[in-house]
């Protein structure tokens, strides 16, 4: 009997994809802090920064106000989701010279399976340097790769040497890296399991190895079992051309309950132009809204409104979710996490075929 072949998976992750397309075609920005997105006089939201903002702390999905105060210099300017998707329409096609087998995460991001490639070529780190150098030579952008054999070791492996970098993890060294990675670097780990997780003195994969599947499906439900496999450098999850996105949303649990109906009512504003964004830049329109609830004592509820023909606009999905949070019986109930996410898709310009590329 053989013994299965070893997968050779790529992840590609431009480097501040939007701020860099920018920059290149705007000399004037370069080496200069730059945010892409809305303006700080309003209610915009960070849809990337450049790596002169981010030294600030400038991050996507930070309020723009935000972002001006860290970095008061910044330059702002608008999306041009049109030449981002023109751009990632290229970026499909040197995909394709070494693979079909490839999985848009989004505009800037796919994994690639290049286990059997199409020139033969053999070598996922010779692969991953080859479309390296035909991002910088043909789109004057740079771009970074993490190789190893599953999916979570290459996109964490893409993330280590950024801007530029190059990384392998082969299968002799996936278990102690996976030992020494932080907690919060783990697949499903947000900031408030981060935190859980470091209360009960778990800082580390090599801290989570030392509980049983059973503990941690305990302490942190079904998504347990996977820390207990991920933690053993364990993912047989497939590289998925024709993966279909369910739902976009975003979500936020606050340092402080909610009680006051107009704190909701800011924090939805946020978390709708939040949504708006990652809806815009997949070119999706949904036709169901959800507004996600969870209150202090950790119960959860949805409330949903559904339209008969798709919507992406901040407007609609922030006038929805505080309908969604009047219909309510608060009950004077104070409110731990909100969150919006729209479902039930159909591209926005269903004829254009670059758009085909952002759908995940």
């Amino acid at each position: 009997m053989f013994a299965p072949a070893v997968r050779k998976i790529i992840h590609i992750d431009m480097d501040a994809f939007y701020a860099s397309i920018e920059q290149r075609d705007y000399p004037e920005l370069r080496g200069k802090p730059l945010v892409v997105g809305g303006p700080p006089e309003g209610r915009g939201v960070v849809a990337t920064a450049s790596y002169e903002a981010r030294k600030f702390g400038v991050r996507s999905a930070m309020s723009s106000r935000q972002a001006r105060q860290l970095c008061p210099e910044a330059i702002f300017v608008f999306p041009r989701f049109d030449v981002y998707r023109g751009v990632s329409a290229h970026l499909r096609e040197i995909f394709s010279r070494y693979t079909d087998l490839i999985e848009p995460l989004s505009l800037d991001e796919a994994y690639l399976d290049v286990t059997e490639d199409k020139q033969g070529i053999g070598s996922a780190l010779d692969i991953a340097q080859r479309i390296k150098d035909a991002i910088r030579d043909e789109l004057h952008l740079t771009a970074s790769a993490g190789v190893s054999v599953n999916k979570f070791v290459a996109k964490i492996a893409s993330d280590m040497q950024k801007p530029d970098g190059l990384t392998f993890i082969g299968p002799s060294r996936i278990e102690t890296f996976m030992e020494n990675l932080p907690v919060e670097k783990f697949f499903g780990v947000g900031r408030v399991t981060a935190t859980k997780m470091k209360n009960m003195g778990l800082h580390t994969g090599a801290d989570l190895k030392k509980l049983t599947e059973a503990q941690l499906v305990q302490h942190f439900g079904k998504t347990g079992r996977f820390f207990y496999q991920i933690v053993r450098g364990r993912d047989e999850r497939r590289v998925q051309p024709d993966r279909e996105i369910k739902s976009v949303g975003a979500e936020d649990t606050f340092a402080e309950d909610l009680a006051v109906v107009d704190d909701m009512y800011v924090e939805l504003e946020h978390l709708a132009e939040v949504v708006h964004v990652r809806l815009y830049k997949r070119n999706l329109r949904g036709r169901t809204v959800t507004l996600k609830i969870k209150y202090h004592d950790f119960k959860q509820i949805t409330r949903s409104q559904s339209f008969a023909q798709g919507v992406n606009e901040k407007e609609t999905l922030f006038t929805v979710a505080c309908q969604l949070l009047n219909a309510v019986d608060r009950q004077e109930k104070r409110i731990r996490l909100l969150g919006i996410s729209v479902s039930n898709f159909g591209t926005a310009e269903p004829d254009d075929p670059a758009d085909q590329l952002t759908l995940f």
